[in-house]
């Protein structure tokens, strides 16, 4: 008999009924000779400090340092305290029953690092030993299913993806269970205050953006502005130079040779400069840029975005969701004509799809060597039916960006006019030549939001213009604004550093905070802990997590750069480096941060919910 494990029921229901099988059991499908059983998402985690001996919350005890890390069952609350979820036990018993008479076992959970993790936790807690071959894909169809199971791969394969898996739950395990016991006993509130190695630079992150922006004081700046005009056109030009007090800015008002006051040509064009520029498309969409438009377009958090996308996925209508990748490679390119083609007939991208299906399509996200374990998120090219209107509206942004990433780029001409009056002042304006991948959405250009004319004039160097109006202009600046979730997650991608540029933002992902598939958890645990909290769209400590941050921000526990430098240390682990080296480094990491933070102290009011309930 033949074992297939999935990593949830209704993924194990859509590949039993590819191969046929029907017949239902307790907690498994069979049919034509294979067997169908599930998980329930992660059934085993880190046994918790009391299993190892560590009793009480006790500083004798810390830091605490297993010598074997032990597997313990999923806990449930209830009215004895948390025990093990029975749901779980009776599964484990099932799927021990399954791979005790089984003669080969095949895992088809999720293709990616937690897939792994949780297939790999019930393999050892089970103490089975029988090999096992991986079903690797990167789509839920039919065909895709198929294919993966012609090209079954060894388990031993996967064992460097486990290893980064495990490693990064011992680690998580270690800096938080130690960081908030640590915090919590110094703060001798009898409070629980939760840090993480990854939840806690994160908060230090929205919270240094809430007060840098709360305790900014604008600066008062003043520009002139004129209106010179060309053949009934008027166009605005702004002073080269911001002034810090009134009365400069008014000297130089007082200088512009207008009209009214006799003027008739009191603009002269020092100088026109046009430039063309090749704006080339975005990077296909990988779960981090995809959380971010979603974000922007709709509202939508990155927690929903995820389950929509999941939900999409295990629908056979995009490829797998959890992709850190923004690159396919050339054999997925070979089928995106074919994928384009089926979209001929969309509602709102049909036209482009129609255009697309007769031009040579831009590579710029073809490149095998930048493709992690699963490439870009595509469509699958099967119709979608019946789609709710968030569901359509991930899906669309799936589709939309897959017709702009293959589009020809966006041709404009930047224009630049220097007018002499009195002063030096500028115009600025962009004008598009050719859309290219900007008409797929046809949306304004995010470049020309701030360019003080929609269109300029065609002027020649050296003539002179009527000044038909001025004005004196009173500004201030502005602070960064608030984090939200579109913002924080980009921000997450290079832990802090500020980076528009997306190749050169992609290049650093693997130093960056969290995942693309964690990071949505790391902002619903900072929620859910009332460190954060949502306020319209963004996202706002609260005064426990003002406290938390107060307390830890000079401490190593807090620095983005170096929990960022452990994702790409666990990334080296996927490749085959040690993990001994790791563990050794995360002990002492470890033992550093619990010394730190037992010797500072916290607000009483800081407190966010009392000890004795964990």
């Amino acid at each position: 008999m033949k074992v297939i494990i999935a990593e949830k029921p209704s993924v194990a229901r859509e590949i039993a009924k590819v191969f046929g099988a029907n017949t239902k059991k307790d907690g498994y499908i069979e049919g034509k000779g294979y067997t169908f059983t599930w998980a329930f998402g992660h059934l085993l985690q880190l046994a918790a400090p009391q299993e190892y001996g560590y009793y009480g919350w006790n500083v004798q005890n810390l830091p605490m340092l297993p010598n074997k890390f032990k597997l313990s069952i999923r806990k449930v609350k209830s009215k004895e305290g948390m025990i093990d979820d029975p749901s779980v036990k009776k599964q484990l018993d099932i799927i021990k029953g399954l791979f005790d008479e089984a003669t080969e076992i095949i895992v088809a959970t999720d293709a990616g690092r937690e897939g792994e993790l949780i297939f790999r936790y019930i393999y050892y807690y089970l103490k089975c030993k029988k090999p096992f071959k991986r079903l690797w894909i990167s789509s839920q169809t039919d065909e895709a299913i198929k294919e993966g199971f012609r090209n079954l791969k060894p388990g031993t394969d996967y064992d460097t993806l486990f290893n980064s898996a495990h490693c990064r739950s011992q680690s998580d395990w270690l800096v938080g269970m130690n960081a908030t016991q640590a915090l919590s006993l110094s703060s001798g509130n009898r409070a629980v205050l939760s840090l993480g190695r990854v939840q806690t630079p994160t908060l230090a992150m929205i919270c240094s953006r809430y007060l840098e922006n709360k305790n900014f004081v604008p600066q008062i700046y003043y520009q002139v502005a004129i209106q010179p005009d060309k053949d009934g056109q008027a166009f605005r030009a702004i002073s080269a130079e911001n002034y810090k007090t009134k009365e400069e800015a008014q000297a130089v008002l007082d200088k512009v040779e207008d009209v009214a006051a006799g003027f008739p040509t009191g603009g002269h064009i020092l100088s026109v400069e046009a430039k063309p520029r090749k704006e080339p498309p975005p990077l296909l969409h990988d779960l981090s840029s995809l959380q971010q438009e979603a974000n922007k377009r709709k509202g939508f958090t990155a927690d929903q975005t995820l389950g929509i996308l999941q939900n999409l996925y295990e629908s056979k209508l995009v490829t797998y969701p959890r992709t850190g990748s923004r690159y396919i490679g050339d054999d997925v390119f070979a089928e995106v004509p074919a994928l384009i083609e089926k979209l001929k007939d969309h509602p709102d991208f049909g036209k482009q799809a129609t255009y697309l299906m007769g031009q040579k399509l831009n590579k710029r996200s073809v490149n095998a060597k930048k493709v992690t374990d699963h490439h870009a998120v595509l469509t699958t090219g099967v119709e979608p039916y019946q789609l709710s209107k968030d569901h359509q509206a991930v899906y669309d942004m799936v589709a939309g960006r897959m017709l702009e990433a293959f589009h020809q780029e966006c041709i404009k001409e930047i224009t630049k006019i220097v007018v002499q009056s009195g002063s030096k002042f500028t115009a600025s304006g962009t004008v598009i030549g050719s859309a290219g991948w900007r008409a797929v959405f046809n949306e304004p250009d995010e470049e020309k939001k701030d360019e003080e004319n929609a269109a300029l004039p065609k002027v020649i160097q050296g003539e002179n213009l009527p000044v038909i109006n001025k004005a004196l202009l009173e500004k201030q600046t502005k602070p960064k604004p608030l984090y939200n979730e579109a913002s924080l997650l980009k921000a997450l991608e290079t832990a802090g550093k500020e980076i528009d540029d997306e190749e050169l933002r992609y290049a650093m992902k693997d130093s960056g905070l969290g995942t693309p598939a964690t990071r949505a958890s790391i902002i619903e645990t900072l929620i859910k802990r009332t460190y954060i909290i949502r306020e319209k769209k963004n996202l706002v400590p609260t005064e426990t997590g003002l406290n938390v941050y107060t307390v830890v921000k000079d401490q190593k526990i807090a620095q983005a750069e170096l929990t960022g430098t452990w994702e790409k240390r666990l990334e080296e682990i996927r490749s085959g480096a040690s993990i001994n080296e790791f563990q050794e480094e995360i002990k002492a990491y470890t033992r550093n941060i619990t010394q730190e933070l037992l010797r500072v102290g916290i607000p009483k009011k800081a407190a966010a919910e009392p000890v004795a309930n964990q």
